[in-house]
Order: structure tokens, then sequence, then C-alpha cells
């Protein structure tokens, strides 16, 4: 691979009458981003004399950005330690050497504020990154708004989504310490595509759990994943004690993240030449992620504007955070004054439904405590078509800044957010993933309130990846068959009331 050097880098503003991708030499049209001189592409002669004039055009250039961001440190009050499962007590850092290595578990509790990307990393993350921030015109005229839609898109990756992020770090920092395998689960298959991805370049073995609603319905998530060399399994499973357990209370369990969690964290901790790698939740993880945001800013600077509204989904959080947190600097600092606003799913409604109590990461409790908005480690969502965001807790620190007052939340069903979808695919020609079409329907339902109040809005959206092999859930939406699910509130104060009790 060939670097490219800052002076290489060139940004221009693109119509909405060319909003079209050519991928030659990892080039972007249709975004506002090209990393080579536009003479470097076989492009007709109409549209190499548009680009050469937008590239004389006085646009900042957008680079990589060399660090990763950490929100804590600018935080006026700092988040609740993690605790131990089993003392109560703050977790240290030989508590997690059993499962993570040396470089994740300094950067989990970590202070400061920037840290430096590795080379390696940065090498691997110039396969799709930066990735283009596209203004959603056509979907602006098909509802007939006066604000400005925006959206940062992440299905250019490899894996087709935002979670090779943090799964390229965390896959380098493990083989840089002699690790040979690692684990993990995943929901959807965005996360354990994504470690098989990251896995196949640094020569780990990958085993994946992947929860069992979404290993039926995803079948190429799974073919995905065992191309690039990983072990699947269903989860919950009969090779575990934690999935023989459940399967013994329920042989037909749908599976939950939580149970996955737990089912990977035994096999690593019983393992010694075994890590275990996790797709979001953890401070880690979204560290790895606001590369999004701090991308974000630079090109949301680059055509000039400033988001009133950032709205993205939220399971875990990872993707929500790695969005939101630079701008939620910003915000901190007095310099923009953004709503920020996470959509989750009405089946799964941690922020909006749940408490803010410490509680397991997974079902079976064998991960620290963590202070979070919880449905209850084991509450099991019902298989809503949006698997990523089958969670029963949010990440700690989006639970933190929750409680702070500095973003807010609301739930959306599933029907709604696929008729969105239709709505962006049949607009702006890419079928979304089922996990942000939660926050395409937030987008949709602000450009709709701009419409009634004249507000011209700027509203910048989270579009963490494709749907391409999510088409089975589109199936069953265009056939009728799709339906809301929702939450049974005896379903989750049952869950609750198994919550540990910790004092504050």
């Amino acid at each position: 691979m060939i670097p490219l050097s800052p002076s290489s880098a060139i940004s221009f503003p693109i119509s909405s009458r060319s909003n079209t991708s050519i991928r030659g030499e990892k080039q972007w049209l249709g975004c506002f981003l090209m990393k080579t001189k536009p003479t470097c592409l076989r492009l007709s002669n109409g549209f190499r004399a548009r680009a050469k004039a937008a590239s004389n055009a006085n646009w900042k250039a957008i680079d990589i950005p060399p660090q990763w961001y950490n929100l804590i440190s600018d935080l006026p009050v700092k988040p609740p330690p993690q605790l131990h499962p089993k003392t109560f007590e703050p977790v240290k850092p030989e508590d997690l050497a059993a499962l993570f290595p040396d470089e994740l578990i300094k950067q989990e509790a970590t202070n400061e504020k920037f840290i430096d990307i590795p080379e390696e990393v940065l090498d691997i993350y110039s396969l799709w990154r930066p990735t283009p921030l596209i203004r959603a015109k056509r979907l602006e005229k098909l509802l007939n708004t006066p604000a400005k839609i925006y959206y940062k898109y992440e299905g250019v990756s490899p894996a087709g989504s935002h979670k090779p992020n943090t799964a390229v770090p965390q896959v380098f920092y493990n083989a840089r310490q002699g690790v040979k395998n690692v684990v993990t689960e995943t929901g959807a298959g965005q996360w354990g595509s994504s470690l098989a991805f990251a896995c196949s370049l640094f020569g780990l073995d990958c085993e994946v759990w992947q929860v069992r609603a979404s290993y039926d319905q995803k079948p190429y998530r799974r073919l995905m994943m065992e191309t690039w060399g990983a072990k699947v399994h269903p989860s919950p499973s009969s090779i575990t004690h934690a999935g023989r357990e459940i399967l013994q209370k329920d042989p037909s369990s749908p599976g939950s993240l939580g149970i996955a969690i737990s089912e990977a964290v035994e096999v690593a901790a019983r393992n010694t030449d075994t890590k275990y790698c996790l797709g979001s939740v953890l401070n880690h993880v979204l560290l790895h992620q606001t590369i999004i945001g701090e991308e974000c800013l630079k090109q949301m600077e680059a055509v000039g504007e400033t988001p009133d509204v950032i709205i993205g989904c939220t399971g875990g959080g990872s993707n929500f955070a790695g969005l939101s947190f630079p701008f939620i600097r910003e915000k901190l600092s007095g310099k923009i004054n953004p709503v920020i606003r996470a959509v989750e799913p009405t089946a799964c409604p941690s922020l909006t439904k749940g408490v803010y109590a410490y509680d397991y990461g997974d079902t079976a409790g064998m991960t620290p405590l963590m202070k979070m908005h919880t449905l209850g480690h084991d509450f099991i969502p019902d298989p809503i078509h949006a698997g990523g965001l089958r969670y029963h807790g949010m990440a700690p620190l989006i639970s933190h800044v929750y409680e702070l007052g500095f973003m807010e939340a609301i739930a959306i069903p599933q029907t709604e957010c696929f008729q969105a979808a239709l709505q962006f695919a049949r607009s702006e020609g890419l079928i979304p993933a089922p996990e942000p079409t939660h926050a395409i329907a937030a987008t949709i339902r602000e450009a709709l309130h701009c419409r009634e109040t004249g507000e011209a809005k700027v509203i910048l959206m989270a579009m963490c990846g494709h749907g391409h092999f999510d088409l089975t859930s589109y199936e069953k939406y265009l056939r009728g068959n799709m339906v809301d699910l929702s939450f049974e509130e005896e379903k989750i104060q049952a869950s609750l009331a198994r919550v540990p009790q910790v004092k504050a």
C-alpha cells in the first residue's frame, strides 16, 4: 500500500446531481473527500472538468485523524468505576488481565485526552478511511423540508460497518502481545465479521458466538465471518456452561448479546492463550470509534456547516459515541450547541425505560459490574431485526453523559424505522442496515418538524452500515409480515429485580 502525503488530499463540494462513487485507488466522489488529484481518475471529460474546477476551490484537506479522543478527560464529573463481580470493589488492572491485553486495559482507565493511533492501525484504516460525509439532498427534496441533512457513512469499510474501527486496533494490540486466539460475541454479525476481518490481517484465530436469532436471520453474515477464517457458533450453545444453562431453561431461546458475551468470556477465562474482544460498551471501544467524529468535525468545517442536531442509533452505543463524543467536546467548550439525540428500539429501551444502576455486562454475571442504564442483565429482548441493538444495557460512558444532561434519547418501533429506510433507499440509493434505520426515522421526524416550523436546521446523522446482508428483514417488511415488538413491563420489572444491589 502506498502512503498518501497530506499534499495529495483534496476536499471538494459535489452537487446533488453528482452524488456518485468511483472506487479506484480508494477514492470517493459524491462525498466531501478525495485523497488524490482528479487527474489520477478515469473520468468523463465533463466530470473531469468539474472535478478539476472543484479541486481549485479553497477547500480544506481532510486526512485520517492521527489520534483517538477520550471524552472522560473533559467531563466535569468523572464516571463511576467498574466493580469486581465478586467483591464489588473497584476493578484493578490485574483483574482484567485474563481477558484483555495490557494496552487495552490502560486505555480502558486512562484520563489522557488523546491517544496516538499506531502506524500499523492507520495503515489499515487507510483502506477505507476517511469515510464520506454526504448531504442527503434527494431525501430533503422528498420530505420538502428546509432542513439540511448530512450523514456520515461507515458502510464503506470491508465489513460494511463502523465496527472495524475498533476491531483492527484490538487485534493489533493482542497480536503485539503474542496472543494467538481471540473470542467474541456478535448480534447482527457486523462486529463478528469485523473481528474476523482484522484477525485475518494479523494471523490470529477467531471464534465467535452469534446471537441465535441473528444466526438464523442473517446466514450471509456467518458466511462472511467464515470466509475471513472465523469459527462461528449460535448462542446459546451447548459448548459452554453459560449456554447450557440457558438451553435447559429454554431450548428455543433466541439468545441475546448478554448471553453471547457470557459464552465468549467463559472460553477466554479458561484458556490462557485466548483473549476476549468486545465490540461495544467499554471505554476503549468507544475511544477507537471517535475517529468517526474527529473526521466529521473536519468535514463539516470544510463544507461550512455546524450541526444543530446530531442523531445516532444506540444498542451498546459505540457508533453513537464515535460520532457524538468529539462534538460533545466542542459543546462543552462553548464552540457549538447541538442537540445530541440517541435513538433506540422500543423493544429494548435501556436509556428511556431502564434504570441507572450497577449491573453485569453479561447474562451469567462474569463481567465487571458497570454503572449503566440497564433493563437487567438477564433481560432477553424480543428478536427484532436490528440484532445489533438487542443489548440489555447502555455503555457506561454514554449512560454517564446522559445522566449529566449532555444528550437526550428516544425510542422508535421497527416498522417506522423500516418505512424510513425505504424512503432513504429510494431517494439516496443506499440500503441501510436495520440498526441505523432508527437514526433515519428520527432524522425524518426532525426534518418534518422543520417543515412545519420553517427552521432550516442542519441535521447530522450517523449511518453506521449497509444492509446488503439484511434483505430478509426488508422482505418481511415489504410483504407486510413485520410487526412492532415491544417490551413487557412485567418482564422488565422481573429482570430489574435481579440487578445486584450495590451501594453507590
